[in-house]
C-alpha cells in the first residue's frame, strides 16, 4: 500500500478508475492491528489501487469528507466517491472484504 503525502497525489489518485483511501495514523492501534491482513485484501482486490492517508497530515481533507474515525476507508472511481466504510470501530478482515466486494459492484 502506498502512503500518500501532498495534496495534489492525493488528488491525481482520487481521478483513478478505482482507488482505495485507507484513513489511519500511527498511533491508533485498531489501524496496526488491520496491518498485517491488508497485503492479502489488496491481492484479492487487484482492480483497485490502495493508498494509506495519515490522518494527522490530512486532517483538513478528513473534516471535508466526514472521516471522523479510523481505520476507515472510502472507494473513489473517476473522482467520484463510490462506496465508504467510515466509523470509529475496528475494523475486521471479513468487514473489509465485504466493503470491497460490494465496492467492486458499483
Amino acid at each position: 500500500m502506498k502512503e500518500l503525502t501532498s495534496q495534489e497525489q492525493l488528488d491525481e489518485v482520487i481521478q483513478g478508475e478505482g482507488a482505495v483511501l485507507m484513513f489511519s495514523a500511527g498511533w491508533c492501534p485498531d489501524c496496526v492491528v488491520i496491518e498485517p491482513v491488508l497485503p492479502e485484501v489488496e491481492a484479492a482486490f487487484s482492480q483497485f489501487a490502495f493508498y494509506k492517508v495519515d490522518r494527522d497530515k490530512f486532517i483538513e481533507v478528513c473534516q471535508k469528507w466526514d472521516v471522523l474515525g479510523i481505520p476507515s476507508f472510502i472507494v473513489f472511481k473517476n473522482g467520484k466517491e463510490v462506496h465508504r466504510f467510515v466509523s470509529k470501530h475496528r475494523k475486521t478482515k471479513a468487514e473489509i472484504t465485504q466493503f470491497l466486494t460490494e465496492a467492486a459492484e458499483k
